[in-house]
């Protein structure tokens, strides 16, 4: 009995002893964004996973001309591999948004300025003949109506990082943290045990108005502040309403999606900021277990679902506000 016990006590201590798995990082720049990676374990994942978020790139990009997208968009070639199942993804969220993310809303987005930077304030006749050629619902039989195009840029990152995730599981790497732009994925907890906290963005600074504490999920944020430009004292932001041709204004500043499909969090957090408070937390009651959400609103207030109320933290100028939590057995 000694034997084992002194076996047993041996084993323990090789167990505990053993070194924790080393830390690799890197970065690249890809979808128009800085990307940051960060493995616990196989360093040369890195190198894969940036090949993979390229050749990602190199179908769903609306302004590569040697994309499946621009293909599509142009009448050339019709869709398929990974560019036909971004817009399936991207279809069934319009169909739960009621079209409030809509991937034919690129005509208005070019209007707009906002894909080439050459920012313009269109005429409302513009905005009303563009409008006619939006609807997720006219893309049947995958074929573009006349004069429309789609984006898939709504959907992107989020399907790219669900992707890099399952190259990480495939290769064993069970700890591990990405950054694409505004969506982050944690893979399972810190080598320690502990779960990773990420930063919810203050959409009236640079700082950030909290956090949350995550294992084996995505945080991807959407706001106005992300890209916008100015002109005779009004700003304009990226995130146009596909109802109304113009930046939504649904009295939301940010809205930020927590939940395992990234794919479902990147295109949601689009939609529920066209959406609003209200038809955003009746669309998250109605659809059950599967992602959580915190709103800020244009006055600053935070609102958060059910989900996060033991994960969700404020901080900074906001360790005083009042959160708001929305509960789906209330009306």
């Amino acid at each position: 009995m000694r034997r084992v016990a002194a076996l047993f006590c041996a084993l323990l201590c090789l167990a505990s002893c053993s070194p924790a798995p080393k830390k690799h990082s890197s970065t690249l720049f890809a979808m128009d964004t800085v990307m940051e990676l960060q493995v616990y374990g196989d360093e040369s994942v890195l190198a894969s996973s940036a090949e993979l978020i390229k050749e990602l790139e190199s179908e769903l990009s609306a302004t590569d001309e040697h994309s499946a997208v621009y293909a599509f968009n142009h009448r050339s070639a019709g869709l398929s591999g990974p560019a036909l199942d971004v817009l399936s993804r991207a279809m069934d969220i319009s169909r739960l948004t009621g079209g409030a993310l809509d991937v034919t809303v690129y005509p208005l987005v070019l209007a707009w300025g906002f894909t080439t930077g050459q920012y313009r304030v269109p005429d409302k006749t513009e905005i009303a003949g563009l409008l006619e050629k939006v609807g997720y619902e006219k893309l049947t039989g995958l074929t573009l109506p006349e004069g429309a195009m789609i984006d898939l840029g709504a959907v992107a990152k989020g399907y790219a990082s669900d992707k890099v995730v399952e190259l990480w599981r495939e290769k064993g790497v069970t700890s591990g943290l990405m950054s694409l732009g505004g969506n982050v994925y944690a893979l399972g907890v810190k080598p320690g045990g502990d779960k990773w906290t990420v930063g919810v963005r203050d959409p009236f600074s640079d700082g950030l108005l909290g956090s949350v504490e995550v294992e084996n999920a995505a945080v991807v944020t959407s706001g106005g502040y992300e890209r916008y430009f100015e002109e005779n004292g009004v700003t304009y932001h990226h995130i146009i309403d596909p109802k109304t041709g113009y930046p939504a204004n649904s009295g939301l500043a940010s809205v930020t999606i927590v939940g395992p499909d990234g794919t479902l969090c990147d295109g949601l957090s689009t939609a529920f900021f066209v959406m609003g408070l209200d038809a955003a937390a009746e669309t998250w009651k109605s659809y059950g277990p599967g992602f959580e959400a915190i709103f800020v609103t244009d006055d600053r207030e935070i609102y958060i679902t059910e989900g996060l109320e033991s994960s969700f933290s404020v901080m900074g100028s906001y360790d005083k506000s009042d959160v708001r939590v929305i509960r789906r057995g209330q009306n």
